[in-house]
């Protein structure tokens, strides 16, 4: 009885498996950084640092997200452990 019965496996899509991505970047992140930006373009009325600030923050964002999709649930744990084998 080691193998599944007929029909008991189905393949698994990658699209259910990453995360929700928004802009390139996991949506949490977008939401939060366009209404960081937005409140400094608008509400503080510096649009020349709030849409460039967007624009670096999403574009780094995009960078790491390409290369690992779960970067903000993984970047805190590497952050907490201790380096062992410093060279």
């Amino acid at each position: 009885m080691s193998e599944a019965p007929e029909g008991y496996c189905a393949p698994l899509r990658l699209s259910l498996t990453r995360p929700i991505l928004l802009g390139g970047v996991p949506r949490a992140f977008a939401i939060l950084n366009a209404t960081i930006a937005a409140a400094i373009a608008f509400g503080l009325q510096q649009p020349f640092i709030g849409l460039p600030l967007w624009a670096v923050c999403q574009g780094a964002a995009a960078w790491a997200a390409a290369r690992d999709p779960w970067f903000l649930d993984t970047w805190p744990r590497h952050l907490a452990k201790p380096a062992f084998l410093d060279a």
